[in-house]
């Protein structure tokens, strides 16, 4: 009886699975007939070819960390507003006002430069796995296992043919188990073309961040340039609009409840085969911490954004950035603790457990794996914790001490390489301070520092820091003094001392800042946590990474059934579903779909998140939506479907089922923040702009027509099923 119970648990989550970031060169083999299934018109063919045209030469990795896709034939580039809100943020200044006020391009001259924003592209997708694991055996350690991958790896590069403007990147899948060789071209010439006002692309701001209904128009434009051989090239004024080899049509129809959709894009990172200690941990442990942290830093932030518009400014890419992830990991450990997450990995195991007992080779190679694991998740504990303590309140969320961290290694120089070699680095640091220092604003970053390493003295062991900034606050009246006084002595607080310095000799320089009271109390505490934390984790994580490997290893041989798709790696994935609401709760059941109904019935004159620009006001009352409303006059907003993703997939773009763009997926609900570990088809839906909106706001809003029309709008195509 026993033993059918567990295969009817099992059967529902392995034949009817929902969920998955695939790699688009294997849709063929592993996807294609489930997703006609569901109702895709299009083949895999047409999503993935390495020798025509197909969808992945639209997409592209924007910024490093996001994604983007081509929306004309010259280059014009569309991802989401928070995408690009660091370039956006840049470029503002208190007189243009990107940020607050929006910004459109009215011809190509206005277009406007974007360094360090880049357009990756991947031209092709190989499995070089028997190469990268050539020589490779079971019995090695783990040091000659990696420096044998890493020898083939080379050669891997050396032998593989590519043109010189492209680069290959070489990732392990299934935890170092599988590779793959992804062949790519990147465009460094990308210029902000525009954007909506923050009251718009940022409408609901923190409150809203992370949950629905959401009402955000969450998008930007950009445009990719090229040399005139249409190649990646350096910034230049002779530069021209990328030709891409694909640009993707936008639909006006939209989807209904039940269609078929599709994300295409680069998700950052998923940990979906961890065992139940790691995510128990992860849900109980660690997160907590960081959201303690972070709650912290960010409640000091808003208070002086809130109040000064300048600091506004200079702060809201730091503030969004710190509260994004504040606000993914609390909702994650609810969703892991509530809706049983830990329970189903118990069972799993279980049943993992119970297969290998049955086979004799199994059980040799596997059965202590598990309990092995355990015990090793078990002694890193304290560790991790201390590290999560160490690195969110003395580097992340601590600007003066971070910024001492970040200056350590030229600081050390001078002793360990001599003076030539120290002002040969004088330069760059230059530079990086001046960028540092443009958005500083050190009443800011004081009281940040009393309010973090409080959080951090009351909760790292004593032996390991804590009593250090225990007794340095307790020494100086509290932390606020510790903080005053630090601030009132250290160069690293002010730009005009720190420009001063920078223009003494070497050695002065040198001297002043291994002196500086800020750097010497962020050295105390790094040298704590290098003594003391440090070794432990370097000595246990490779041990889990190890044994992490085997469980990914055995999992796929003894689950036979199930379909494993590979932990987002920041490569280039394609996840599928449908339009579907949601019930997070008892007599709680969520649409799937928004419109500006919603923004209006959110919108309070004046509110830092929930303002809205007059002319959309004017707009929603005239209903003047033109051809951009749904078939009952209305104007759509957003929706949500059952498509797996997670960071990295910020400005891909939602497909329907013939390949046209529908939406723009910017975020996921609340309740199903937990997908990056366990990932539940009932509970987990990612949101997207509509693109019906966004062509609305461009054109209607922004009066920016003459973008639109260089887009390949369609109509018509649309049929029910």
């Amino acid at each position: 009886m026993k033993k059918l119970l567990l295969s009817l648990l099992f059967a529902p989550c392995f034949l009817f699975a929902q969920g998955g970031m695939w790699l688009p060169s294997l849709l063929e083999k592993q996807n294609e007939k489930e997703m006609k299934s569901l109702g895709m018109k299009i083949s895999a063919d047409d999503i993935y070819s390495p020798v025509k045209s197909s969808l992945k030469d639209a997409i592209c990795q924007f910024g490093g960390g996001c994604t983007g896709e081509m929306i004309s034939a010259e280059g014009l580039l569309l991802t989401n507003h928070h995408c690009g809100f660091g370039a956006i943020q840049r470029l503002s200044t208190l007189e243009k006002n990107y940020v607050e006020d929006g910004y459109w391009a009215k011809n190509r001259s206005e277009e406007l430069p974007a360094p360090g924003i880049t357009a990756m592209f991947v031209n092709r997708i190989e499995d070089v796995t028997a190469l990268a694991l050539m020589g490779v055996t079971e019995s090695m350690a783990e040091a000659s296992r990696q420096s044998q991958i890493d020898k083939n790896l080379a050669q891997i590069r050396v032998n593989t043919k590519k043109e010189k403007w492209e680069d290959i990147q070489i990732r392990p899948f299934y935890s170092g188990n599988q590779y793959y060789l992804f062949v790519t071209e990147t465009y460094k010439d990308v210029r902000f073309v525009g954007a909506p006002p923050s009251s718009i692309g940022k409408f609901g701001a923190d409150t809203d961040n992370w949950v629905w209904p959401r009402h955000t128009g969450d998008f930007a434009l950009f445009r990719v340039y090229a040399d005139t051989a249409n190649r990646p090239a350096d910034y230049s004024p002779n530069n021209v609009p990328f030709r891409p080899k694909k640009f993707l049509a936008i639909s006006l129809d939209g989807v209904d409840d039940g269609d078929f959709t599709m994300v295409f894009g680069f998700p950052g990172r998923t940990d979906e085969y961890l065992p139940e200690a790691a995510v128990r941990q992860t849900a109980e442990v660690l997160n907590p911490a960081r959201v303690n942290v972070r709650d912290r830093a960010l409640k000091i932030m808003d208070g002086f954004m809130r109040d000064d518009p300048a600091v506004k400014i200079a702060y809201i890419a730091r503030q969004s950035s710190i509260s994004n992830a504040w606000k993914k990991w609390l909702g994650e450990m609810q969703g892991l603790l509530k809706y049983g997450a830990l329970e189903k990995k118990r069972n799993y195991e279980t049943e993992f457990t119970r297969r290998i007992e049955q086979k004799a080779d199994w059980k040799y190679k596997y059965g202590n794996l598990l309990p092995r694991l355990r015990q090793l998740y078990q002694d890193i504990e304290p560790y991790a914790l201390a590290r999560d303590y160490y690195l969110e309140a003395c580097v992340r969320n601590n600007q003066i001490l971070g910024l001492a961290a970040s200056l350590n290694s030229w600081i050390e120089s001078y002793h360990k390489n001599g003076e030539s070699f120290f002002a040969n680095k004088q330069k760059e640091a230059t530079a990086g301070l001046d960028d540092y220092f443009k958005d500083y604003h050190p009443k800011v970053d004081e009281a940040v520092f009393a309010g973090v390493l409080e959080v951090f003295g009351e909760n790292m062991r004593d032996e390991w820091g804590g009593a250090f900034v225990k007794m340095a606050a307790k020494q100086n009246g509290g932390y606020a003094g510790l903080a005053s006084n630090m601030f009132k002595n250290s160069v690293l607080a002010s730009q005009d001392k720190m420009n001063a310095l920078l223009n003494e000799k070497p050695a002065t320089i040198a001297e002043t800042l291994k002196n500086d009271p800020a750097y010497v109390f962020w050295k105390t505490l790094q040298d704590n946590y290098a003594a003391n934390v440090q070794p432990k984790i370097q000595e246990l994580q490779p041990q889990i990474n190890t044994l992490q490997r085997q469980y990914m290893a055995a999992q796929l041989e003894v689950f036979k059934e199930k379909r494993f798709f590979p932990d987002a790696n920041s490569t280039l994935r394609v996840t599928y579903g449908k339009v579907d609401d949601y019930s997070p709760r008892d007599a709680v059941t969520y649409k799937e779909r928004t419109y500006l109904d919603g923004v209006m019935e959110k919108y309070v004159p004046g509110d830092y998140e929930f303002d809205v620009p007059k002319k959309l006001v004017e707009l929603w009352k005239s209903k003047d939506y033109g051809q951009y409303a749904d078939a009952q006059g209305r104007m759509p907003v957003a929706f949500i479907a059952t498509n797996h993703t997670t960071g990295g997939n910020s400005g891909s773009p939602a497909l329907d089922a013939n390949g046209n763009l529908v939406g723009l997926n910017f975020d996921r609900v609340w309740e199903g923040t937990m997908s990056d570990l366990h990932y539940d088809p009932t509970i987990c839906r990612n949101i997207m702009v509509d693109a019906r909106y966004i062509l609305f706001v461009i054109d209607k809003f922004g009066g920016a027509g003459h973008l639109v029309r260089e887009m390949k709008l369609v109509k018509g195509g649309k049929k029910k099923n």
